[in-house]
């Protein structure tokens, strides 16, 4: 086997953490003798050993001597004591001798100091190894670790001629069962599914994760549910309120609610519901999609899933927020079905709503879409790209 190939097999080991290490970064390691990979770790869940020590508590049970080895590890070794100790101490301890790694930390407690460490103490570091690939593992650590705020994905799902639901408001199903359970890994990948009022009041969604258990036996994490509900018109009776006690709801509102409002909150919590109230600029105001991911943010949420109506769509794109602030989004993930629905001319069901700009060249730019295929259904990932770009 190559170092590539070893590198691989600790970015594959690392995909295995999917939806437990959040707010921590997804991270494995494979230590390697003479030539022969003779064990290896990955971070299991957040709070549980790091990769580098899990690595090498899988040799210790396998009787293997790491002394003057090489460890693959996706991530700079961490330097500082959290819920774990540090990894670099680990490393040092136990004799290894190269340290191959493939994405730099952006941790302000290590970004560059794990290198330092190992270096002083007589290791060999090569930096930057396979880093696209590694990087690509972590895209909602690095966000969250460098802004505060979640990674935030918009999700929809449309048909040939861009429909998110017939003239009749009918939308189940529009892509089939390959896409409808990518979507449900995706859920339990990131730590919160936000939706709006709209949403719950026309399709009383329930937005948790209905998949069998994992391949490694492990059941699917369930994600926090958000509902943006400015004046808590959310119905008690609703499916996310009645499921509560099971998979966890938080609904925010704004801070100028009052009497029905005020007695809705308290049966919200009651039922289990957390309800964050956010300050309004006037008593007209709705809630701030700004101050939400900061509020999220400070929570400890490093990724939102947007599964919601054209008009939430579109304030994450179009609203004031998102004029003052072009990085709302992170990416955008498009299932595009071989249907056509068409429309009356008058009910027109679009992914995003709202007046949009005036001018093809103020269009909102985003990168070349990854591609891929769940049945008959396209997947299209995209990343924002430059604003104002296009020509006349």
């Amino acid at each position: 086997m190559t170092d590539e190939d070893f590198m691989r097999q600790a970015i594959e080991l690392a995909k295995l953490g999917r939806g437990f290490t959040n707010p921590n970064p997804l991270v494995g390691a494979v230590i390697v003798k003479n030539g022969m990979a003779v064990a290896q770790g990955y971070h299991h869940k957040c709070g549980d050993l790091h990769a580098e020590r899990d690595a090498l508590k899988n040799a210790r049970e396998r009787g293997a001597d790491v002394r003057g080895g090489t460890i693959f590890v996706t991530l700079e070794p961490c330097c500082h004591y959290g819920k774990q100790p540090p990894c670099t101490e680990a490393i040092i301890e136990a004799g290894i001798k190269k340290v191959v790694i493939g994405s730099r930390d952006p941790n302000p407690q290590v970004n560059g100091r794990g290198v330092q460490i190992l270096k002083e103490a007589g290791i060999d570091v090569v930096q930057d190894f396979l880093s696209e690939e590694c990087d690509k593992l972590n895209s909602f650590f690095f966000h969250y670790i460098k802004t505060k705020k979640p990674y935030v994905i918009v999700k929809y799902a449309m048909t040939m001629d861009g429909q998110t639901a017939t003239s009749c408001g009918e939308s189940k199903w529009i892509t089939g069962e390959l896409a409808r359970n990518n979507v449900h890994r995706t859920r339990s990948e990131v730590m919160a599914v936000m939706t709006g009022i709209g949403t719950v009041l026309k399709d009383d969604p329930m937005l948790n994760v209905r998949l069998p258990a994992r391949a490694d036996g492990l059941p699917y994490r369930q994600p926090l549910r958000i509902v943006l509900d400015s004046w808590l018109r959310i119905p008690l009776d609703s499916n996310i309120v009645r499921t509560a006690d099971k998979f966890p709801v938080m609904v925010f509102a704004v801070d100028s609610i009052e009497g029905e409002g005020l007695e809705t909150k308290a049966a919200l919590e009651k039922a289990g519901v957390t309800v964050e109230l956010i300050h309004a600029d006037s008593e007209c105001s709705s809630l701030d999609i700004g101050k939400v991911l900061v509020r999220l943010g400070e929570l400890g949420i490093d990724s939102v899933l947007v599964e919601s109506g054209g008009s939430l769509n579109a304030a994450f794109f179009f609203g004031s927020e998102a004029a003052e602030n072009l990085s709302l989004v992170q990416e955008i993930q498009v299932y595009v079905a071989p249907k056509i629905f068409g429309n009356d001319g008058h009910t027109i069901n679009t992914p995003v709503h709202g007046k949009g700009i005036d001018f093809p060249k103020d269009a909102k730019i985003f990168s070349a879409p990854e591609i891929e295929i769940f049945g008959d259904d396209i997947l299209l990932k995209y990343k924002p790209g430059k604003i104002n770009s296009l020509e006349k």
